[in-house]
């Protein structure tokens, strides 16, 4: 398969997925987007090639980036952020700064959780609804993170993000406490 196959089949399956998540029908988004019905229907079955203007808009209506409706990941996408690849977007000469640990596209509530793990303990979590997302920064202890039958270790001050609609396990196989803070955007009801 060629690149640009695998981007029209991505773009075909992030629209439909990020149009179904808003509750958007094809006339909805159409409408939001200033494209045509036709348009989105060869777009999400993946019989064109649109322009990169037409993708733009169909982004800022959903509420979305390029990237995203690009991005060809497939599967529970578990990315995770070594600390020394933290983005320091502001900083001062006194010492200031601030971080961007690990950010995800999120389009309903918004969760912030406090964690400590003790050695040997573990936290298994069953699916959440589709469209859930996870944030998870390690502050102490090292992170043994399953999701989907995956086990990710996130040492201390690294980030991860991952879809939270399959089976996850937070564990600690360390001999020292884990700490971590979690983020969680949860879909809004429809």
């Amino acid at each position: 398969m060629s690149d640009l196959d695998l981007l029209t089949q991505s773009l075909a399956r992030n629209v439909k997925r990020w149009r179904t998540e808003r509750g958007f029908t094809l006339d909805a988004l159409a409408a939001r987007a200033g494209v045509s019905r036709g348009m989105l229907i060869q777009i999400e079955q993946a019989r064109t090639n649109p322009s990169l203007g037409t993708v733009v808009k169909i982004g800022d209506a959903l509420g979305v980036s390029i990237t995203t409706l690009l991005d060809y990941e497939q599967g529970p996408a578990v990315r995770i952020v070594p600390a020394e690849q933290a983005v320091r977007l502001w900083h001062t000469g006194g010492g200031s700064y601030n971080r961007l640990l690990a950010g995800a596209e999120a389009p309903g509530p918004l969760e912030m959780w406090d964690w400590r793990l003790m050695p040997g303990e573990s936290s298994p979590s069953d699916p959440h609804p589709a469209g859930t997302v996870e944030l998870v920064h390690v502050t102490s202890g090292e992170l043994t993170l399953t999701v989907d039958g995956v086990a990710h270790r996130v040492p201390t001050g690294a980030s991860a993000s991952f879809e939270a609609a399959t089976p996850h396990t937070y564990g600690n196989e360390g001999e020292e406490p884990m700490e971590m803070i979690m983020a969680v955007s949860v879909p809004p009801v429809r």
